[in-house]
């Protein structure tokens, strides 16, 4: 690791310099646009299944989050378990495999709610395996001083493709139907599984997690416990995902009923937000390391709270376009800078672990959010509940500027 090391200190995106990282990187790049072809599918499929109803987004959601809930700490101790590298590859076939069956039983017809719901729940317990185990693979593949750029790049990854993921959807869906967007989401897991079988060192920093499995897990939670500022932090971002509303249920919604967009529309929405996200994560990626971290996790936050004002005010396309950018740039720094937190106040030993509660909370309380969302829209509509989103944010957010431990970070 010594030659990565310092060809990083001239590097636009030192993470990149590193090879390994840099191959699992660009692998991971085409799984990401399929998954937001099929994120966009989804909710379109269920919003015609349901005959257009918000409740039934809001309970396929539900039934993701309990998912993450049972599953997604065991499935960081499983990460530092086992050999990382062996284990996405599993997780990632098992992904595919359940995208192509989607796409199977949505074309032929024989999809229900029932069949979505499943399925949702199935795929979301292999994520919560999956998605800690990358996340930690990747970060061990670099030196601690390049953490915020290897998160920021791996949030440009996933976020990013939302730029051209959910345009590639909405032209896919309007010209082969929506069992295109699953078929195209299953192959493009071979650019991960590809990646994979690249990458053959491990690094040596990493060792694996043997003891009791619960002990285990109390041992990285009282890690982070121990921590002035991380338990604020953590619930400071538990509550702006639990309250603001994931564009996966406002947006279809938004472009339906407020801006009255055609389907084929709709990514154009979704890729507006993915833009503000790439943006933010390179020129996070690029500062390296920061300085007056909580400055910036403070101002993020409100720029996501004034973001989501203004896309509820707005009737306009393009003036929801530039707040759904902002709230792209927002989220990614305050979500790169969680992350970074997280795994710098641990050994590269307890990683998997304590991306399980990263895990936990973006893909567990944010669909547990999005539920009872999902139910007032139709008493609210979606500007109400945006708005209302924006207040509770707000108020956490306030209380979070109150804590010397966040703001001195």
């Amino acid at each position: 690791m010594a030659q990565p090391i310092l060809s990083t200190r001239s590097s636009s995106f030192p993470a990149l310099a590193v090879p390994e990282f840099r191959t699992l990187w660009l692998g991971q790049i085409f799984s990401a646009i399929g998954t937001w072809m099929q994120i966009v599918a989804l909710s379109l499929l269920v919003l015609k299944l349901s005959g257009g109803s918000t409740a039934e987004l809001g309970v396929v959601s539900l039934v993701q989050a309990l998912a993450f809930f049972a599953f997604a700490l065991p499935g960081g101790s499983l990460a530092d378990r086992f050999d990382k590298r062996k284990l996405l590859i599993v997780t990632q076939t098992t992904q595919g495999l359940l995208a192509a069956l989607l796409g199977v039983l949505t074309a032929s017809g024989h999809i229900s709610i029932w069949g979505v719901i499943v399925l949702a729940f199935v795929s979301s317990a292999v994520l919560s395996v999956d998605q800690p185990t990358r996340s930690a693979l990747a970060t061990s593949l670099v030196p601690r001083e390049l953490l915020t750029s290897a998160v920021s790049l791996n949030s440009v990854v996933f976020n990013g493709a939302a730029v051209l993921g959910p345009a590639l959807a909405g032209i896919l869906v309007a010209r082969a139907g929506l069992a295109s967007a699953f078929y195209a989401n299953a192959l493009s897991y071979g650019g991960v599984l590809l990646s994979l079988t690249l990458i053959r060192s491990r690094p040596a920093s990493e060792t694996s997690s043997k003891g009791n499995f619960l002990e285990s897990l109390r041992e990285a939670l009282t890690v982070v416990r121990r921590q002035a500022a991380l338990p604020w932090v953590m619930g400071g971002y538990a509550a702006l995902l639990f309250f603001g509303p994931s564009t996966s249920l406002i947006l279809p919604v938004l472009a339906t009923t407020v801006l009255h967009l055609p389907d084929g529309d709709l990514g154009f929405l979704f890729s507006a937000a993915g833009l503000g996200t790439i943006l933010g994560g390179l020129v996070l990626s690029k500062m390296g390391q920061l300085e007056r971290r909580g400055l910036i996790l403070l101002s993020s936050l409100f720029v996501w709270v004034g973001s989501l004002v203004l896309l509820a005010l707005s009737r306009s396309t393009s003036l929801s376009m530039l707040a759904l950018f902002a709230f792209g740039v927002s989220q990614t720094w305050f979500g790169t800078l969680v992350v970074a937190l997280l795994q710098g106040s641990v050994e590269a030993r307890m990683r998997g672990r304590v991306m399980s509660l990263n895990t936990l909370l973006i893909m567990g309380v944010r669909p547990m959010g999005d539920f009872p969302a999902g139910l007032l829209i139709g008493a609210l509509g979606v500007p109400g509940v945006v708005l209302l989103s924006a207040g509770l944010v707000g108020g956490f957010g306030l209380l979070l500027a109150r804590q010397r431990s966040v703001s001195s970070l």
